[in-house]
């Protein structure tokens, strides 16, 4: 065995050890993959990745997702032996190493950077949130669409500003996952051949052997969705896993799955190719057992032979700080004849606006006819991405329903070039996701970790599809849009499969996610104005499919409210109201409505618009209380949706005009009328909240 080759077992063998340790130590983990995987995930970094340990955030890097996420001390292994340093000030000592040895030592441990699945901004050279499995590969393919795009964009001739290929590590579950296919499914129309997921086909999974549950032929399917595939009989063989990246470097047309063979937990003698190495500590004797067959001390932990590091800087690390060099001197030489162009990429870079960007924003007139939220929306939205040119996005199939497609000249459909040989149109603004809610969510956090400024668009009752995207988009504290119409009961014939009804409810209680359903065209403005200035959280934007009145803005408060997210829209004479009306999106017109009705029959109430629960309580105790006096505890409370949370707001003595069932098939007034969303009903919750609170004066 040549010296090289010595060196690479010893990296290899450093690489399992590592993670072997570090799970019997914590007691908890998944040793077996991380012992497969090694020799495949060692030969992409060291003879393929371009990557700057020293710089993990280079825009022109190749990325690496670990989408079987559970084999994280896989990745923290690596991590630690290339070098790679913290550049996520938020969370880390900027300069130092991300992952250290003692972070190693403590895995899965409160403070650790060694969580137990991959945390982007944690932890630096963790790409994306992982554990959910599939959502790593759905992601990927957003990151290879972006790639593409900002390559048509920004690439010009003799400036290769952006080549970099994507890497996803998968597990059978990943394979398994709906999100996955979803996300393949497209991958392998938009032939993204910068693109390779890598499945470690280990056959076994927490219940035992994949055969199962999971006989299919994965090559097959993937061959039908439009992918190259090809196959790496071993693990363990360098030479030939070598082949199978050059293979995909090779392929220019679609995207690659390189299958390889491996045996979960390699090298353990009693639990190799056992559902016992999957998700549980090796034991402390099979852990020496192991090490002996990798020909390692039995007795030493967490040990790093003296030239490990060493040679992982002198391979991954001095090829990617080449290349970062040069990178960095074409980006010099592109910013002087390209000063423009360059300057969008530094905005992208650090989520900033362009200069003007709300300087095209309508202002809508009165008008008791008004339109739908989601009308004024696409309005906005088109206003908004003719200043932002990295402004992009689609729907799930319903751009036309959803009003969310990108209609002047140049902002295009992203399209592959067609079976006939016409040209497709990588830098086009339009995307269409078809039918795949739950991938176009996760694609479009892939798009945001590329630091372009994605939405995503459906019905609201279809976030249902995308729980697990929009949780990790929170959790990344990425600011990811997503518009949601159709929002309540008023979709009326469609029924109650199609009417949400505790969707947004549950959007609320995710921790992180921002949630905005605004009155009229002008509170739509207004929460546009918000969205595009977040850079942390993600956002969902929703709105309503029957025409809502655009308030006069003379006689009620001003739209620019919304930015606290509640405020006062009508008030009491001297500010002395009797009764409170709280209420989002369309239901505020009822409250309007009742606010009139009301003042005839000298009740005298206050309106307040809630466009965002979250905004509102992030507001100082001081402005809350002058929205919501302490001392008015006559409140009513009206939404066509779940009535649950409310009570934050009305206290158990107020009234809330909800739904507590599911909606009804019938025409939109019926519906309303049905479940009681009309003036005549808040008016009385009115009258009898001021009764029966006098009474306790």
């Amino acid at each position: 065995m040549t010296v090289a080759a010595q060196l690479d077992q010893l990296c290899i063998n450093t690489l399992r050890t590592l993670s072997i340790d570090a799970v019997q130590q914590a007691q908890s983990g998944h040793p077996g993959t991380p012992m497969d995987a090694a020799p495949t995930v060692y030969c992409l970094w060291q003879r393929f990745l371009r990557y700057d340990p020293e710089d993990p955030n280079w825009p022109n890097r190749d990325r690496f997702v670990l989408s079987c996420g559970h084999a994280s001390m896989l990745l923290y292994s690596l991590l630690y032996l290339c070098g790679v340093k913290a550049m996520s000030p938020s969370y880390e000592q900027a300069g130092g190493l991300a992952v250290t040895l003692d972070d190693i030592k403590r895995f899965r441990q409160a403070g650790s950077r060694c969580t137990g699945h991959p945390e982007y901004g944690w932890t630096s050279g963790v790409e994306t949130t992982t554990g959910p499995l599939g959502q790593g590969a759905a992601t990927s393919v957003g990151m290879a669409i972006a790639e593409r795009w900002l390559a048509a964009n920004y690439n010009r001739p003799g400036y290769a500003l952006f080549e970099h290929k994507v890497y996803a590590l998968c597990s059978d579950g990943d394979m398994m996952e709906g999100v996955s296919s979803e996300a393949a499914s497209l991958a392998g129309h938009l032939q993204l051949a910068n693109l390779c997921w890598i499945y470690d086909d280990n056959h076994i999974s927490i219940e035992g052997p994949t055969r199962i549950t999971f006989t299919e032929d994965v090559a097959a399917r993937f061959l039908g969705y439009g992918w190259n595939v090809t196959r790496v009989a071993d693990a363990n063989d360098l030479e030939l896993l070598t082949r199978g990246y050059d293979t995909f470097l090779a392929t220019h047309d679609r995207p690659t799955l390189i299958i390889v063979q491996s045996h979960i937990g390699y090298g353990a003698p009693h639990k190799q190719d056992s559902k016992e190495a999957h998700g549980e500590p090796l034991g402390v004797e099979e852990v020496r057992l192991a090490k002996e067959f990798y020909g390692w001390d039995p007795d030493a932990q967490f040990h790093v032979p003296d030239g490990v590091p060493e040679y992982f800087r002198e391979q991954i690390g001095r090829r990617g700080a080449g290349l970062r060099a040069a990178w960095e001197k074409l980006f010099a030489a592109y910013r002087n004849q390209y000063p423009d162009l360059a300057e969008q990429i530094d905005r992208m870079q650090r989520r900033d606006l362009p200069e003007g960007w709300d300087s095209a924003l309508p202002i809508f007139p009165a008008d008791a006819k008004g339109m739908a939220t989601r009308d004024s929306s696409g309005k906005v939205l088109n206003a908004i991405a003719q200043k932002m040119p990295w402004l992009l996005g689609g729907a799930a199939d319903l751009a036309p329903s959803t009003k969310t497609h990108l209609n002047f000249e140049s902002a295009g459909d992203f399209q592959a070039p067609g079976e006939s040989g016409e040209a497709g149109n990588y830098g086009g603004r339009n995307f269409h996701y078809g039918v795949r809610e739950h991938a176009m969510c996760a694609i479009s956090n892939g798009l945001s970790l590329s630091n372009l400024r994605p939405y995503a668009a459906s019905f609201l009752i279809f976030t249902d599809y995308c729980r697990g995207a929009l949780r990790l988009a929170a959790m990344m504290e990425i600011p990811v849009i997503t518009i949601w119409t159709h929002d309540s009961i008023s979709m009326g014939e469609d029924g109650p499969t199609h009417q949400p009804v505790e969707q947004l409810a549950s959007l609320r209680a995710m921790p992180g996610m921002l949630v905005l359903r605004p009155a009229d065209a002008n509170e739509v403005v207004e929460a546009w104005r918000v969205i595009m200035q977040l850079k942390d959280r993600p956002v969902c934007l929703v709105l309503t499919r029957q025409a809502l009145a655009t308030l006069d803005r003379t006689r009620y408060a001003p739209a620019s409210g919304v930015a606290r997210g509640a405020y006062v829209l009508a008030d009491a004479p001297h500010h002395s109201p009797d009764v409170l009306l709280l209420a989002t999106g369309s239901e505020v017109a009822l409250c309007i409505a009742a606010y009139e009705q009301l003042k005839v029959e000298g009740i005298k109430a206050r309106v307040i618009s809630m466009p965002s629960w979250e905004l509102f309580e992030s507001q100082g105790q001081e402005y809350r209380d002058s929205v919501l006096p302490p001392e008015i505890t006559a409140r009513v409370a009206v939404e066509a949706a779940s009535s649950f949370g409310w009570e934050r707001y009305t206290g158990f003595g107020g009234s809330i005009l909800g739904l507590d069932t599911f909606g009804l098939s019938a025409p939109m007034k019926v519906v309303a009328q049905h479940f009681g969303f009309e003036p005549a009903h808040v008016v009385a919750a009115a009258r009898e909240q001021v009764v029966r609170h006098a009474s306790k004066k």
